[in-house]
């Protein structure tokens, strides 16, 4: 059944349209996102939560509490605390090569369905908590479910689509991270009002909706045809597939390019060693500098400790909470705006765009709080409405550029022989340095203090150059045709152009 956007095979493009199927399919994989945003939104508003500190952390409490002379930067400065956060990362990371080696052999949706598992896992053990042990423990398992989640599901997402609205598609995943931390805003909102101190625990323990969902929903997802290819001879199977998703007979075209790309990917042995040979150059720079960037936005400053960030500033629990929701609301919005326009402006556009944003935005809040912010006193109500206007506007740029689009573009990118490889490099890399922001972003605040926003933006400002003179725009180009935007870019062309093409092009000139 097709919802009647056409696709011709002008222009490199595939015959085809976006049915029904592959929206309800994609809408289910896309719940992998979900769960991925609920753990963000939720670990940040339950450890700024006063009954949760007094049980698991009661040197944090106390010293908010308690201690006058320590500084607002200061106050949550733990690493037992950002343990219990950015423990879940490591664990993602790990996972994540595993997660590739389940994902090639026997096909994304096993990934998922064993994402969902582990995370529904995690979500029990969080909730039943009665020490540290078994809080840490829960966000471990948690992050294993995280880790094989974030590296099938981009996958799955572009791998279904066609090429023509893969941005759009994929950009899903980003707005259900958004969807899924907003409702844990929302969650700690409501369950920090509850009286008997034990509110956290139905925090932790939500999270086993959308883990419930992804795991029963994974049962019924269809392989995608890429994935099909590579697990089965049976091309038969694979052009029904190809049919049922693309909504017409007329795929051969696309078939072709799958048996070709899968013939390639059988000659090689070790995708790990083969992404680094010289050919694939440029896709190994984007997967370790996209995600690396992405961290390194500041991001996971306001998401994982927006509430710890807002009673920085002198806000109580519930105001620090309502913000919270407030910069979910509008990262939801400007994701969604990207999911309508990426395949029309373009990546580059939006990524550059976005930065630019990101960079005005983090620069005027770093001055505000170095100006008006001190050690001791907090911001009055007028300046703490103007941080969070500005706070809005940079998650606005990251949620239109940054958020959805680090996870497109490596999931886009890779030819089918490294691209399970190249996934979760990708994913490790962002879990890595993901778990390096969560570690010592508390430290960092309470060291740099205001210069912590100055910090990101000289980052978001090397990423906006990086973008602008390295990478080159794939926006409406079939995956299986992709190695050629690196044979056209001024930079990647001398790594990807092997001798007989070189040879060929002097003598046509």
């Amino acid at each position: 059944m097709a919802i009647g956007f056409a696709i011709t095979s002008t222009e490199g493009q595939y015959n085809g349209k976006i049915t029904s199927f592959v929206v309800l399919s994609c809408m289910m994989a896309s719940m992998g996102g979900v769960i991925f945003g609920y753990d963000i939104g939720i670990s940040g508003g339950v450890t700024s939560m006063e009954p949760f500190l007094k049980k698991f952390f009661p040197e944090v409490y106390t010293r908010m509490k308690e201690d006058t002379k320590i500084s607002n930067y200061c106050k949550f400065d733990s690493q037992l605390l950002t343990l219990f956060t950015s423990s879940l990362y490591i664990a993602g990371l790990i996972t994540s090569f595993f997660a590739s080696l389940v994902t090639t052999a026997f096909g994304r949706k096993p990934s998922i369905l064993a994402g969902g598992a582990a995370f529904l896992a995690g979500a029990a053990l969080g909730g039943a908590a009665v020490n540290i042990y078994m809080l840490i423990f829960g966000r471990v398992l948690l992050g294993i479910g995280v880790g094989f989640a974030n590296q099938a599901v981009p996958l799955y997402l572009s791998e279904m689509a066609p090429p023509k609205y893969r941005g759009a598609i994929n950009n899903s995943f980003q707005f259900s991270v958004g969807i899924g931390a907003l409702a844990a805003n929302l969650i700690n909102y409501g369950t920090q009002k509850i009286k008997g101190s034990w509110g956290w625990r139905i925090s932790l323990a939500m999270a086993a909706v959308p883990a419930s969902v992804l795991s029963l929903g994974a049962l019924f997802l269809p392989e995608t045809p890429n994935s099909l290819i590579q697990c089965s001879s049976n091309h038969e199977k694979v052009k029904k597939m190809l049919q049922r998703v693309r909504g017409t007979d007329d795929v051969q075209a696309e078939l072709d390019d799958l048996i070709k790309a899968n013939d390639v990917s059988k000659t090689i042995k070790n995708p790990y060693m083969n992404i680094i040979q010289r050919k694939y150059r440029p896709q190994f720079v984007m997967s370790i500098a996209i995600p690396f960037f992405q961290q390194v936005t500041g991001i996971n400053v306001i998401a994982f400790y927006a509430p710890i960030l807002f009673r920085t500033m002198g806000l109580g629990i519930s105001a620090a909470l309502l913000s919270a929701i407030v910069t979910g609301v509008v990262g939801i919005g400007t994701t969604f705006l990207s999911m309508l326009i990426v395949d029309k402006v373009g990546r580059r556009f939006l990524l550059i765009m976005g930065g630019s944003i990101m960079f005005v935005s983090q620069l005027t809040v770093g001055g505000i709080m170095a100006a008006k912010l001190g050690d001791h006193d907090g911001l009055n109500k007028g300046y703490a409405f103007l941080v969070l206007v500005l706070i809005c506007i940079y998650v606005a740029g990251f949620g239109v550029s940054w958020g959805p689009l680090g996870w497109l573009i490596p999931s886009e990118i890779f030819p089918l022989e490294i691209r399970s490889a190249g996934q979760s490099i990708s994913v490790a890399v962002n879990f890595l340095f993901t778990f390096v922001v969560g570690q010592t972003f508390l430290s960092m605040l309470c060291h740099f203090k205001s210069g912590i926003f100055f910090f990101f933006g000289g980052w978001v400002a090397t990423m906006t150059v990086f973008v602008f003179l390295l990478l080159p725009e794939t926006k409406n180009l079939p995956i299986e045709q992709m190695d050629r935007i690196w044979k056209e870019h001024w930079f990647w062309k001398k790594f990807v152009r092997n001798n007989k093409e070189l040879i060929g092009k002097i003598d046509g000139a």
